[in-house]
């Protein structure tokens, strides 16, 4: 099934329509037209090591990586039913015209960069896979993947007063949407064990799928100047702020509830 997902997405995507999820079913519509070219996309749960890709991909001369931008939670509405009218009239609706937002803000931000293109990569914009995929026809995807078990050890030690209980629904819900978009979007996968392990390797990997050159600087991230480093903008806490990449730590041996067991079979641990 989700090879037949993916082969519908190329084909629609070379006929000038787009397959989108509607009340449950895959549909074509037309693809809008966007200012920016071929945006990337870093799809992961938290805890994943996302800052630490994002700031790799930033060191490359060509590619610009910010922060998370929470896109998700930028949204345009109507406030008066005579607003909401006037725009469909021109043939806008609330979700469309917040796409416009997101394709200006996201064309500015690259301009102001300096660079040629842009990855964009908060995390919970995975619960919005099938609407980046509307917005962005063009869009390149790229999916990092942990072990389940070492995020869910992450997440509690950033965050400790969730309890154990919430921290599994959490990743859970990170991982499910995920594993959908994964299923359904072509793109590249990498994981955050063979990142860590081999970054070098790794990185030249990414920059073969985004269509740019190599340059061994990008693994020495320290070196550039990626903004600030805190909470809600991406990882804050003192290893990625050593601005070398660190070994992972060993999978941690704890008894994962069934859903992230099965979650971890489907993406490949």
């Amino acid at each position: 099934m989700a090879w037949r997902k993916q082969v519908n997405v190329r084909l629609a995507r070379k006929t000038g329509m787009q397959v989108v999820h509607r009340q449950g079913k895959l549909r074509l519509v037309p693809v809008p037209q966007r200012e920016l070219a071929a945006p990337g996309f870093l799809f992961s749960s938290v805890r994943s090591g996302s800052t630490l890709l994002r700031m790799i991909l930033n060191s490359h001369s060509e590619i610009f990586a910010p922060h998370e931008l929470h896109l998700a939670h930028i949204k345009v509405k109507c406030e008066l039913p005579a607003a909401k009218t006037a725009m469909e009239q021109l043939g806008f609706t609330e979700r469309e015209l917040t796409n416009m937002v997101w394709d200006r803000l996201l064309t500015k931000a690259l301009r102001d960069s300096g660079k040629k293109m842009l990855v964009e990569k908060t995390p919970n914009l995975v619960f919005q896979w099938a609407r980046v995929a509307q917005a962005f026809p063009d869009a390149k995807f790229i999916y990092l993947l942990r072990h389940p078990a070492s995020i869910l050890d992450s997440w509690q030690r950033a965050r400790t007063t969730q309890t154990f209980d919430e921290a599994v629904a959490s990743v859970t819900k990170y991982l499910t949407a995920l594993h959908e978009a994964r299923t359904s979007l072509p793109g590249h996968t990498v994981r955050y064990e063979d990142l860590t392990g081999d970054p070098a390797g790794e990185a030249r990997k990414i920059c073969a799928y985004l269509g740019v050159a190599y340059e061994p600087a990008m693994v020495e991230y320290g070196k550039a100047d990626h903004g600030p480093l805190v909470a809600g903008l991406g990882d804050w806490q003192e290893k990625i702020k050593t601005g070398t990449v660190q070994e992972a730590r060993p999978v941690p041996q704890i008894e994962l509830p069934d859903t992230l067991k099965t979650l971890a079979i489907d993406l490949g641990y």
